[in-house]
């Protein structure tokens, strides 16, 4: 029988579940065990298909919006990226048993906005139109009291409302270095614009972007594991193509890489969105195992130790 090739793998780490990411998903996967299911989620827990699935099997009732769910009495979940305030109070007016998963990170975001608000700032938010996270920021504040700024153009046309001083608060999944560019422009244009005490991008996405500046110079291709609506992930891809790689892709499950794109390099670098499962990344492997043997490498640049707590509810109750 031939022996396979060998092809050097390079694993980035950290890589895949994030602290808020794995917490969304306990709150889920724990109010099924002490209420039953249904459980509802609001909107997508995570940006992952398979995570959502996967809750899906285990009683977990995915909507958009509030008035698609019963007055049951059961459990509902808002995402790990945030509501706007609206959301919440029309679960208290309902009535409803609702519980946060929001991400800690993205609260303190929230947090900061009402700082800047009550302090009679005009608040720009560097973000992308139409992501989850980017619409629960928004909603905290009435209507016109952010300005959402997508790129550099916008930062160097963007003029704000007369008889305010200026903040900016920023998404936590966005590059680090698309973000620092933006918010060059915004302080060159305003010198006294107030930054957040602590930089917005959240740690997970700062690490996961590190590792992939660290390895991309190393390999050929690299492969993120994620999806395509998760911006984390996506930027990971970009990222990867900024730092040297010649191809950088995102596949959803092992079964989606194409082998023979691989074939055309001798060298992978792999990564994981904040919210895709390590056993993604084990499946991805699988499918490399396939037609080659691997020397595989991980390397690390920071270790992640930070864990959120559970909502004090699911602490409480007795299980089902």
């Amino acid at each position: 029988m031939d022996q396979k090739p060998t092809l050097k793998v390079l694993l980035a780490g950290p890589r895949g579940f994030c602290a808020g990411v794995d917490r969304a998903i306990k709150i889920v996967e724990e109010a099924l065990k002490r209420y039953g299911a249904p459980v509802y989620v609001r909107h997508e827990i995570v940006h992952n298909r398979f995570v959502v699935q996967s809750l899906e099997a285990q009683g977990a009732v995915f909507v958009e919006e509030l008035d698609e769910i019963p007055n049951d009495g059961q459990p509902v979940v808002f995402s790990a990226h945030g509501v706007p305030k609206a959301i919440p109070a029309e679960a208290e007016r309902r009535q409803m048993f609702f519980l946060d998963a929001t991400c800690p990170l993205v609260s303190k975001v929230h947090r900061e906005a009402e700082h800047h608000f009550t302090r009679n700032r005009h608040i720009f938010l560097i973000g992308h139109a139409g992501h989850p996270e980017v619409i629960g920021t928004m909603g905290q504040l009435p209507p016109g009291a952010i300005t959402l700024v997508e790129d550099e153009a916008q930062a160097r046309s963007v003029e704000p409302p007369p008889g305010h001083d200026l903040s900016f608060i920023t998404q936590t999944t966005l590059s680090v270095d698309d973000t620092a560019e933006i918010v060059d422009i915004l302080r060159e244009r305003f010198p006294q614009i107030s930054a957040p005490a602590k930089e917005d991008i959240c740690y997970a996405t700062t690490n996961r972007q590190a590792a992939v500046k660290e390895i991309a110079p190393r390999v050929e291709m690299m492969i993120v594991v994620g999806a395509p609506n998760s911006s984390n992930s996506l930027r990971l891809v970009e990222v990867a193509s900024r730092s040297g790689c010649k191809a950088a892709v995102m596949v959803q499950r092992g079964r989606e890489l194409d082998l023979d794109q691989v074939a055309k390099y001798s060298s992978l670098g792999i990564t994981a969105g904040a919210s895709a499962p390590e056993l993604l990344v084990e499946e991805v492997l699988a499918k490399l195992r396939e037609r080659y043997s691997l020397d595989i490498e991980e390397v690390v640049v920071a270790e992640e130790k930070i864990i959120f707590k559970l909502p004090s509810a699911l602490a409480t109750a007795p299980a089902a």
